[in-house]
């Protein structure tokens, strides 16, 4: 792996990365504006299996936001997450107020560089993989990384919160 920001412009998340001197790859596509599974465009676009590609969902657990990330081909388990949170109930925050806190567009959010610094939460299946592709912070663009340094980086907590295909 390697660190190629130059490519592209910087992202937040890019930013985040690069001060954080950590390996990884970007992969810029070129993205389908009447796309509207962004991961699952990704994933086919860049070559690789669903369950390597992880969207960032920006979640309200008892009215506290947190970022979960879970695989593209699985769906976000809000009582399981709820639960790893210590709280009662999770719901999907609305695009126009995940889109205001994390300062990315939906479909390019990154648990790196958000505008306020929310928990992290990710499915445990991460751990199953070698490298894992997340957003780079806008559509089109995603970073691989090793997934100890995705938690590392992001201090998240680990723990079964996706339901998989």
């Amino acid at each position: 792996m390697s660190r190629r920001t130059q490519v592209v412009a910087a992202t937040p998340a890019l930013r985040v990365l690069g001060l954080a001197g950590i390996e990884y790859t970007v992969h810029e596509y070129e993205h389908d504006p009447r796309a509207r599974r962004y991961g699952g465009e990704a994933a086919e676009k860049l070559g690789v299996i669903p369950n390597r590609v992880f969207k960032t969902l920006h979640i309200l657990v008892d009215s506290e936001p947190v970022s979960a990330l879970v695989p593209v081909s699985g769906q976000l388990d809000l009582k399981a997450l709820a639960s790893a949170a210590g709280g009662k109930k999770a719901t999907l925050a609305g695009v126009a107020e995940a889109e205001r806190r994390t300062g990315y567009t939906a479909g390019g959010m990154s648990p790196f560089g958000q505008r306020t610094s929310t928990p992290v939460y990710v499915d445990e299946s991460v751990l199953e993989h070698d490298t894992v592709f997340i957003s780079a912070g806008r559509r089109g663009l995603e970073i691989e990384m090793r997934p100890n340094d995705l938690l590392m980086l992001t201090n998240a907590s680990v723990g079964r919160i996706a339901q998989l295909d």
